[in-house]
């Protein structure tokens, strides 16, 4: 008999369950929210790379963040859902797919490090999302038609995340329906535990913007398929990538998540 599959829908927490990373009902707290929204189904593909290729990346102030001496990019797809600015939902702007290539650094802020996330690109099918995204954070988005898939079949989920330049760039995983806690130091504690997000503006200015939500949970990563053309999305320094397996495939489910009003550093 053909098995039944069938499209799911996105974890809906109720309000119950969102106050506890965000403090909704405190205006001192909220006041400095830019969005609010969820990540869901977050579809990680790790790569292990030479340091030197991200430096001439790496925003002034920060350097580079390395687990078990090794330097990682990750290709990341993922859905925003019920997305609001600065707590208004923007009608056909709070649902859709994201796509994009991050490399992990730290910056020391009063003797504190704070560990971050650089994109060399973010891919979104809404030419608003990526004005904006320009316009107030200075990030690296461009537009692209983009489709994504969520299927659940009796035995494991099938995440598809895809956009069009030339031709279609495709990255696929098939995972098991058991959620599980994020061991403590690993690989994968490092990969989704980077709150800040750091943009270059020029050889002394950076952007810095905070990211919160509560610790994630991932599924188990049975099969996976990259189709992504690196030097025609992401230029000659990430091209050797081109027939390279990720080192590790993650698969978190997400959550509500808010990112804070950025602020220039100069140094």
């Amino acid at each position: 008999m053909r098995k039944q599959k069938r499209r799911f829908a996105p974890v809906i927490l109720k309000q119950s369950e969102r106050k506890p990373p965000f403090k909704y009902d405190n205006y001192s707290y909220m006041k400095s929210v830019f969005l609010l929204a969820e990540w869901r189904k977050l579809a990680m593909f790790n790569y292990v790379v030479d340091p030197e290729i991200l430096k001439p990346h790496l925003p002034a102030g920060t350097e580079l963040d390395f687990f078990d001496e090794k330097c990682f990019v990750s290709l990341v797809g993922f859905m925003f859902l019920r997305t609001r600015l600065k707590g208004i939902p923007v009608p056909f702007h709070q649902n859709f797919e994201e796509f994009n290539l991050r490399f992990y650094v730290r910056h020391l802020d009063n003797g504190v490090w704070k560990r971050g996330a650089v994109f060399i690109k973010e891919i979104v099918p809404k030419p608003m999302i990526t004005l904006v995204a320009r316009t107030v954070y200075k990030e690296p988005y461009e537009t692209r038609k983009m489709a994504h898939k969520w299927e659940e079949h009796p035995d494991h989920l099938f995440i598809s995340y895809s956009w069009k330049t030339r031709q279609w760039n495709s990255a696929t995983v098939k995972t098991g329906k058991i959620l599980t806690e994020i061991e403590t130091g690993s690989e994968a504690e490092f990969i989704t535990e980077h709150y800040w997000g750091y943009t270059r503006i020029s050889d002394n200015v950076t952007s810095e913007y905070g990211v919160e939500h509560p610790r994630w949970k991932m599924y188990e990563t049975l099969q996976y398929n990259v189709q992504v053309g690196f030097l025609e999305n992401y230029g000659n320094d990430f091209a050797g990538l081109q027939n390279v397996e990720p080192s590790s495939v993650f698969v978190v489910e997400g959550s509500d998540i808010l990112v804070r009003d950025g602020r220039m550093l100069r140094f």
